[in-house]
């Protein structure tokens, strides 16, 4: 089952779920000090994928001007106990058709961290510019047209 809410829609409990995986994999698996709640959050929509009763999967979704010019897609998570599912295939394939559908004409760009440039391209996206480090990981932005 997925689900994809505004922000102000979300459940306490999907917010909480939503963060702590994010923490989980972005700051203690990949050894990244950042700061993750970046007050982007507020202005965008969340999807989360569940299954047996568990958060698999989650990517938040930009819209135009938030972070790029373009629309985007962040934040792409796959818990540890659900990869090699094909679980991050489909949470990739509906994000990008709720971003069509909330920002209809626009293109889509996110900052791929770049061992992850492969799955990104098997969806369509490009890279477009020189890598870049970002939180002491190597990244490269992309774009679906």
């Amino acid at each position: 089952m997925s689900i994809c809410k505004a922000f102000g829609e979300l459940s306490v409990i999907e917010l909480y779920e939503l963060l702590r995986l994010r923490s989980e994999v972005f700051v203690v698996e990949q050894n990244c000090v950042f700061l993750d709640m970046d007050n982007k959050d507020q202005l965008c929509h969340h999807l989360l994928l569940y299954g047996d009763n568990a958060l698999v999967a989650y990517a938040r979704i930009l819209p135009p001007g938030i972070y790029y010019a373009e629309a985007s897609i962040g934040r792409v998570i796959t818990s540890p106990a659900f990869r090699g599912t094909g679980s991050g295939k489909l949470l990739m394939e509906l994000a990008i058709s709720a971003a069509t559908k909330l920002f209809p004409g626009h293109t889509i760009r996110i900052g791929a961290q770049l061992y992850a440039l492969k799955f990104y391209e098997r969806f369509g996206f490009q890279r477009d510019g020189e890598i870049y480090v970002e939180d002491g990981i190597d990244h490269v932005e992309m774009i679906l047209t």
